[in-house]
């Protein structure tokens, strides 16, 4: 158990200190996942004038949610897997005793804990701008959100690095993630709350991994009514079935993989 403690304690201030290198930068990639703040003013404008089954209110707060959500669930491991196939730099990592999946978790994770005083201030700015949209979540509601917006990360970081495996096989395994992210960004609640979507379309949605990264804890934060069982265990089922297509991958591609860059 201390040598886990320890392990685990180095990678993350190790990759903390090299996340804090490039502070200047997180800045500039928390502001590029402002777009549902732009979605929200266009949505805001449109539920003034129109008949949707949210208030403007509703829908300023859920968009403010989404953004909170995405700067916890943002992923990129299939780039940085993909460069260290070709690169051939994943060979030294191969020596080591640890997965080298344990690097780009600590990656992410570390990020996330740099990101956080701006993320502070960016959610200072929204209450000053909205200032009517300001409420104060349930300790509950607080705590089911985290969770899910945890299990969404999971999902979303799993189903990214099992596209990562690809590079095996192919030098641009990447275009399978924006093929993919074509789905996510219309299914997962990003441009439009699914609540304003057709039912049939609903139906069909929920049993999807989409909704469940973005909407789901968006909605669990805001108040609005979700079958949260459901989309706990929807997000396990697919995050187990990801998990082990990665395994098969990870197991197949070892064989093939030759350091392409070495």
């Amino acid at each position: 158990m201390k040598r886990l403690i320890r392990t685990t304690t180095t990678f993350l201030t190790t990759y903390y200190a090299h996340m804090v290198e490039y502070r200047a930068e997180l800045l500039f990639w928390a502001l590029s996942n402002s777009l549902p703040i732009i979605l929200m003013g266009v949505w805001n404008q449109a539920a003034q004038s129109g008949k949707f089954g949210l208030s403007p209110i509703d829908l300023v707060r859920y968009f403010f949610a989404v953004f909170m959500v995405r700067q916890l669930t943002i992923v990129w491991v299939v780039w940085d897997f993909e460069r260290e196939v070709v690169e051939g730099t994943l060979s030294p990592r191969l020596l080591q005793p640890i997965d080298p999946a344990w690097h780009h978790i600590a990656g992410h994770i570390s990020e996330r804990i740099a990101r956080i005083p701006f993320t502070v201030g960016l959610v200072i700015l929204f209450f000053v701008l909205y200032p009517q949209a300001f409420w104060i979540p349930k300790l509950q509601t607080l705590l089911l959100c985290l969770i899910a917006t945890l299990l969404a990360f999971v999902l979303r970081f799993i189903i990214q690095y099992t596209f990562g495996m690809l590079a095996f096989w192919t030098e641009k395994a990447s275009a399978i993630e924006q093929l993919w992210y074509l789905f996510y960004l219309f299914l997962s609640g990003l441009i439009a709350p699914l609540e304003l979507f057709p039912e049939t379309v609903r139906n069909v949605v929920q049993w999807t991994p989409f909704p469940y990264m973005i909407h789901f804890p968006a909605a669990i934060l805001i108040g609005l009514p979700v079958n949260i069982g459901q989309g706990l265990l929807v997000i396990i089922g697919w995050s187990v079935f990801f998990f082990v297509l990665n395994r098969w991958l990870w197991r197949k591609g070892l064989k093939h993989y030759s350091g392409m860059g070495a």
